[in-house]
């Protein structure tokens, strides 16, 4: 049983997020250890300038390396990342652990994104969409997926 860690940037509050987190968490206990790992967010001031927004970027990505596993493939979520279908998302995560890697580490940034330091130490990125969407959505659309992805790979009825 391979092992998958979210590395997020944020708590989550709303109960209707936490609850879909709950959900798909015990869906995924069938297919994989699942970790979640909240790492503290900076308080951003509005109208923020350029420079106190990178201090905020790298404050955070201290947190997030701390919680990196040296051994884990790590692939950030960034707008910029590679697009999959579910099919190929799939075969992506199947490849990793037939490949031999035992640990898979997503990681997503807080609002104002990942710090260079992270997306160096990236093994891959993905993108969902060149759309944001909020942390908290992002976390629950990441679960959702790698669940799919694990019902696609054991050949097993999903919803399209």
């Amino acid at each position: 049983m391979s092992n998958i860690s979210i590395v997020c940037v944020g708590k989550i509050k709303e109960k209707y997020w936490n609850d879909a987190i709950a959900e798909y968490s015990k869906r995924l206990s069938r297919y994989c250890r699942l970790n979640i790992i909240e790492v503290a967010d900076e308080k951003t001031p509005d109208n923020a300038p350029p420079a106190i927004e990178e201090q905020i970027r790298k404050k955070e990505a201290e947190r997030i390396l701390k919680n990196i596993d040296e051994r884990a493939h790590v692939c950030v979520l960034a707008i910029k990342g590679k697009r999959y279908t579910s099919e190929a998302f799939s075969e992506y995560i199947s490849s990793l652990g037939v490949s031999g890697t035992s640990h898979i580490q997503f990681v997503i940034g807080g609002s104002l994104g990942l710090h260079d330091s992270v997306l160096k130490r990236a093994d891959s990125s993905i993108s969902f969409s060149d759309m944001t969407f909020p942390h908290q959505m992002m976390r629950v659309i990441l679960l959702e997926q790698i669940y799919r992805g694990y019902k696609i790979f054991c050949g097993e009825p999903y919803h399209k």
